[in-house]
């Protein structure tokens, strides 16, 4: 004999609603939250979402919160200085690419440099791991940080670009390319963000390490 009792919900609790909100965002926008689609996602009353998180500001705000916190659990890797801040570096593009809306929330309640801090501050550790004191730290610091959000920039900025006539199947040929059939084989494809990223994170870190 199967039963028709409807299946047991387990009890809603803020961490669920910040989750739920947050796959809203993630998809759609802050502009398709609201509190009526936020309930229905979940399957329950407006009311137990206020309860949980107060009014839409609120809810907002911990949202934003939660993103910062989230950034600040990203962890290097590697057996080296070098490895360890490509490896942060990578983490950081990741994490910012994944999350664009939740992003710009954050920038818009002007906590920007304090979602970066825990970041900054695991490549300090291992810029002074390198040897790098003082200035020197403090510039490849930076560098790295500008570096990842410049790629995000320029990847951004490609993906939103209107088609491009002529594009570079046909603006790049053995020709333009300086009688380089493999480079302009490349150049005439579409980049692998990855890729270049690492590539260039790579080149600069070690850059910086060395000088």
């Amino acid at each position: 004999m199967t039963s028709t009792e409807p299946p047991v919900r387990a009890p809603l609790t803020r961490e669920a609603v910040l989750s739920a909100a947050a796959s809203l965002v993630i998809q759609h926008g802050p502009q398709a939250l609201t509190m009526r689609k936020l309930a229905a996602e979940l399957g329950t009353a407006v009311t137990s979402i206020y309860w949980h998180v107060g009014n839409r500001e609120s809810l907002l705000d911990a949202l934003v919160e939660r993103t910062v916190r989230e950034l600040g659990e990203i962890r290097p890797r590697g057996r080296t200085p070098a490895a360890r801040v490509v490896s942060l570096a990578r983490a950081l593009r990741r994490e910012l690419r994944a999350h664009p809306h939740l992003i710009a929330m954050v920038h818009e309640r002007g906590l920007t440099e304090r979602m970066f801090l825990p970041a900054q501050r695991a490549l300090v550790h291992e810029m002074h791991a390198a040897g790098l004191r003082g200035a020197r730290a403090a510039e490849a610091v930076r560098a790295v940080q500008f570096a990842v959000i410049g790629h995000l920039l320029v990847e951004r900025n490609r993906e939103r670009a209107p088609v491009q006539r002529p594009g570079e199947p046909e603006l790049w040929t053995a020709a333009t390319a300086g009688d380089d059939p493999a480079l302009a084989r490349v150049l005439s494809r579409p980049p692998d963000a990855e890729r270049v990223f690492t590539a260039s994170i790579r080149a600069l870190v070690a850059g910086l390490l060395d000088s």
